[in-house]
């Protein structure tokens, strides 16, 4: 795996995304399954910004070594709409007023490949002077929206090394396709499936994010 790609692992992620897995898992509880797995992989991707550094603390009763920002930092959070705004709210539970920024895409079900459009964009006029940009997907197939949002945030002067790409389930074709083209992104999920159906849906996957957390699933 490359070494720009954070897997997390803990058994309580494990058992809450198998939850979400599940088929029978309906919408109410898919919503309270994975708001409780967002924060954690909110939690996660907030302790592993760049200026996040072991450091000495003082207790009440003493001192000790541990994880401390070293330095204030500017973040802005970018959802790909719309399972992206779910995934956007866990981070903005933690760290209310963080910037946000919007992009909506969506593939071409009629392509051959499925291939990613813009439709809509809306980024912080400053963006290009943020330090820290933390897209959020819950999941990432063949990568094209991905690529696609990668794009926007690269034309309004952000760095990828500058990038963060938080998601829940994502594959390993997509990832390959991602980090071939922008090798210099980090991305941190909690699982990656082995491949794609001839649909280009995740499998095993969870089905569709957006549709069965907002209950529109047909």
């Amino acid at each position: 795996m490359n070494n720009n790609v954070t897997i997390l692992k803990s058994r309580p992620i494990s058992y809450l995304l198998n939850k979400l897995r599940n088929k029978n898992t309906n919408n109410k509880d898919f919503m309270i399954y994975g708001d409780r797995l967002m924060r954690m992989l909110a939690e996660e991707v907030f302790c592993r910004l760049p200026n996040i550094g072991i450091g000495l603390i003082e207790t009440p009763c003493g001192k000790c070594d541990g994880l401390v920002d070293k330095y204030d930092i500017d973040i802005c959070i970018v959802s790909i709409i719309r399972a992206g705004d779910a995934l956007l709210e866990a981070f903005r539970c933690i760290q209310p007023g963080v910037k946000i920024g919007k992009i909506l895409i969506q593939r071409d079900e009629d392509s051959k490949n499925k291939d990613a459009i813009l439709y809509y964009k809306k980024l912080p006029k400053n963006i290009s002077n943020t330090s820290t940009i933390i897209l959020v997907d819950p999941m990432i197939g063949t990568g094209g929206s991905a690529k696609k949002a990668i794009s926007v945030l690269l034309e309004s002067g952000i760095l990828q090394e500058q990038i963060i790409f938080a998601n829940i389930v994502c594959c390993s074709e997509g990832l390959e396709n991602i980090l071939t083209e922008y090798p210099n992104i980090k991305i941190i999920t909690t699982a990656v499936d082995p491949k794609l159906d001839h649909k280009k849906y995740l499998t095993p996957g969870l089905g569709d994010y957006g549709d069965r957390y907002y209950g529109t699933q047909e």
